[in-house]
């Protein structure tokens, strides 16, 4: 081995638009962490190199020049026809294992690495990028005026600006036979049409997931593995469409992660028939949490009643005692005691003034004005509410002879108790001839003795 292998190398900041030596996070999709980049020799393991163009499409190339190449390099790549611009995403021992992930059994799959990428290479690049949204949004409306029926996601011209790949989704087989001559009319370039699925869509497009990342298709997984809802019923997790679906209106991917591990602590958790024998009563498995291996049981079959938790070690120690013809005391273990529920105090650690709120204190400083017009309020209040009870008194009275020396004196006003009554039968003659009585303060009151 040289000796120039066997230095190391410290990178700070970022080299060649990466950080780290090519080991840190890229700034395009399809990451692949290099965790071998530190190694020495790596690079020269092998003469492959995985190439990244845009969205989510790698290619796997020679380096037969011996060029040497590192994560974020733009090389120019051997196409058909012409050549290709990507970016190095990978070498070493780590692009092996990449193209067994890809399933590229054919060596021709396998081209060549023409160059680094020279400034009139990334000129005509530039030129054939600047071309695809106005392609897309053409292509979309000739494959409406043909009445096809499939959305094309997006274009993407080759480095050389010869040749332009068309992604197009479509729920059933499209005959686009029309639509290739036509595109190919229109734009002067060779076509290439590739379907891609939603799962594609959403990795191409990217995005947060609910989990708070970027969308795992659209970062790390190239190969898509069939989802189904088993997997969502082994890890005890409610079927909600809303819920399980992902970006793509698909079962999400992450649903096949964990599977495996629940499916091996299940294993050693008892089934939901069974059912636990004991002396006071029969219980009933009411939930689980899977990983830690926890079980609540009930004494209803169908609501929580009397719950009990226990592990799945007692429970199984359980249906071996009843197996065997034995019922245990209760369902915990003869060495613990289950504790009495005490009553829960809500205001154990609170304050009970904390809703007393401090009264304002009103201001005695008024004006006259204002106490004055306060107490003609609160007279005429007084007096209308002692007439209204006298018209009620006097209304149960109406067939009642009453003596006029007594009406009179009952009309008169009380000097001792200071109020106000008024006089129902002088009200209702008034209101008959619809004339005012005369004022007659200045006479006197008649007496028992002048009539």
């Amino acid at each position: 081995m040289d000796y120039n292998d066997m230095k190391y190398r410290m990178c700070n900041g970022c080299d060649r638009g990466l950080c780290s030596c090519a080991v840190g996070r890229q700034d395009r999709q399809l990451n692949t962490y290099d965790w071998l980049a530190g190694v020495p020799g790596n690079s020269r393991s092998t003469d492959l190199v995985e190439v990244q163009f845009k969205n989510t499409r790698k290619g796997y190339y020679h380096n037969d020049n011996n060029l040497e190449l590192k994560k974020g390099d733009i090389v120019a790549v051997e196409a058909n026809p012409g050549h290709d611009i990507g970016v190095v995403s990978l070498t070493g021992r780590l692009v092996k294992l990449q193209i067994k992930k890809a399933n590229l059994k054919s060596a021709d799959d396998i081209k060549r690495i023409y160059r680094i990428a020279k400034p009139v290479d990334m000129e005509k690049y530039e030129e054939a990028k600047s071309r695809e949204h106005d392609t897309m949004i053409q292509s979309r409306q000739i494959a409406k005026d043909l009445g096809l029926q499939m959305k094309i996601g997006d274009v993407e011209y080759q480095g050389d600006g010869n040749k332009a790949i068309f992604y197009y989704i479509a729920d059933e087989r499209v005959d686009f036979r029309q639509l290739i001559k036509v595109l190919a009319e229109t734009f002067h370039v060779r076509i290439e049409m590739k379907q891609i699925g939603t799962r594609q869509e959403a990795g191409r497009i990217g995005g947060t997931g609910p989990c708070g990342r970027e969308l795992c298709c659209a970062t790390w997984m190239k190969n898509f593995v069939s989802v189904s809802t088993n997997a969502a019923r082994h890890q005890d997790i409610s079927l909600n469409p809303q819920k399980l679906a992902g970006m793509c209106a698909k079962l999400k991917c992450c649903l096949n992660y964990e599977v495996d591990e629940y499916i091996e602590a299940r294993q050693s958790i008892p089934g939901k028939e069974i059912v636990l024998q004991t002396m006071d009563s029969d219980y009933y498995q009411f939930k689980i949490d899977i990983l830690s291996h926890q079980l609540t049981y009930s004494t209803d079959k169908n609501l929580a009643a009397n719950l009990e938790t226990i592990s799945a070690e007692r429970a199984n120690e359980i249906i071996a005692m009843n197996k065997r013809g034995e019922k245990p005391v209760s369902l915990l273990e003869e060495d613990k005691i289950k504790e009495p529920s005490k009553p829960i105090d809500l205001l154990a650690n609170a304050d009970i003034s904390r809703f007393d709120k401090a009264k304002k204190k009103k201001s005695r400083n008024r004006s006259g004005n204002n106490s004055n017009v306060n107490n003609n309020r609160q007279n005429k209040l007084q007096q209308q509410t002692q007439n209204d009870n006298l018209q009620n008194e006097q209304q149960g009275k109406q067939n009642v002879p009453v003596n006029r020396n007594a009406k009179e004196n009952n009309n008169r006003p009380n000097r001792n108790n200071n109020t106000v009554q008024s006089d129902s039968t002088n009200t209702n003659r008034n209101k008959k001839n619809h004339r005012r009585r005369p004022n007659n303060n200045n006479k006197k009151p008649k007496t028992e003795g002048n009539q």
